[in-house]
């Protein structure tokens, strides 16, 4: 083989969630349809990543 068909396996699955999800939210943004605040746009990601999700799962972890 002349490529490594293993490079995309060199990132993380969370990886391939976080790309697309950080490419809408700056549509929206650009679009106008989410406000331009890093702080709430940062804060949002950052939920929807990994808080709502270990809260969703039921999860303890510390």
């Amino acid at each position: 083989m002349l490529t490594d068909s293993r490079s995309f396996m060199s990132f993380p699955r969370h990886e391939y969630f976080r790309r697309p999800l950080c490419n809408l939210l700056g549509t929206d943004v650009e679009a106008g349809l989410i406000p331009n605040d890093d702080a709430l746009v940062g804060n949002m990601v950052k939920n929807i990543c990994y808080p709502n999700a270990k809260a969703y799962l039921g999860l303890k972890v510390s």
